[in-house]
């Protein structure tokens, strides 16, 4: 089994990465380093970190801090989380990394699963799931949530592009499949991701911020210049973990 390199980026997370964390310390994989890419928080995200035993490293905006953090990495495979993810199951990431090795994969993400119990969210999410596997082969789409990536093919393709300054996730992805990387969606576990974006944007707003994106990225490539307003980590309120 590859050894493996998780990078968080951070701002201000300290309700939602305690429990990331521990869901890492209780996988069955041990030989998994942590690295936490944050950027300037002024609450105790930094001294939780540390004392779960992450390696502490000044990070910023989401491209840069993967970036930050990758550069970081002793890893085979780097695998980029958000601080508000959760696995919900002890063996999330050996069966991941064991499928993304029987199947020979550069680059993969996970199914996702809401942590809500809200009808809505279920299917919404479950749309999203549907499309990710109806382009799988022809379009590769990956949330930067949840990322895996061979730590050579990060390195070839020059990491996240920087400039981009919405949808870099997407644009990585799909950068690293046109430089030969095989890409795939993981069905061994679906990844638990918070709602507090969807809560606090609204879910029609959100929606139809994907929508514009994926349209926009097709006709007219990626985004150099912000199309809406974002504002990196905090917390909008507790949620449930299903």
């Amino acid at each position: 089994m590859p050894k493996i390199s998780i990078v968080i980026p951070t701002k201000n997370e300290e309700k939602n990465l305690p429990s990331l964390l521990h869901s890492i310390k209780a996988q069955t994989l041990s030989d998994v380093e942590i690295i936490v890419a944050d950027a300037h928080s002024t609450d105790q995200t930094r001294q939780i970190a540390e004392s779960l035993g992450a390696k502490i490293i000044d990070g910023g905006m989401p491209g840069y801090g993967r970036n930050q953090g990758a550069r970081y990495a002793t890893g085979d495979i780097i695998i980029f989380f958000d601080a508000d993810v959760y696995l919900p199951t002890n063996k999330f990431l050996e069966d991941c990394i064991a499928e993304m090795e029987r199947k020979h994969l550069d680059i993969a993400t996970c199914r996702v699963k809401p942590m809500s119990r809200k009808p809505i969210d279920k299917i919404g999410h479950e749309v999203y799931n549907a499309y990710v596997l109806m382009t799988e082969k022809i379009r590769p789409h990956a949330p930067g949530f949840c990322i895996f990536v061979r730590h050579e093919v990060h390195n070839k393709i020059g990491g996240f592009d920087e400039t981009v300054v919405f949808a870099e996730d997407m644009e990585y992805v799909q950068r690293a499949e046109k430089n030969g990387a095989r890409f795939g969606l993981l069905r061994s576990h679906p990844i638990a991701v918070s709602v507090r974006r969807l809560e606090k944007d609204g879910r029609l707003a959100i929606a139809f911020k994907y929508i514009y994106g994926e349209f926009h990225m097709i006709t007219k490539g990626s985004f150099k210049e912000i199309p809406f307003e974002y504002e990196m980590g905090g917390d909008t309120g507790k949620e449930e973990k299903k």
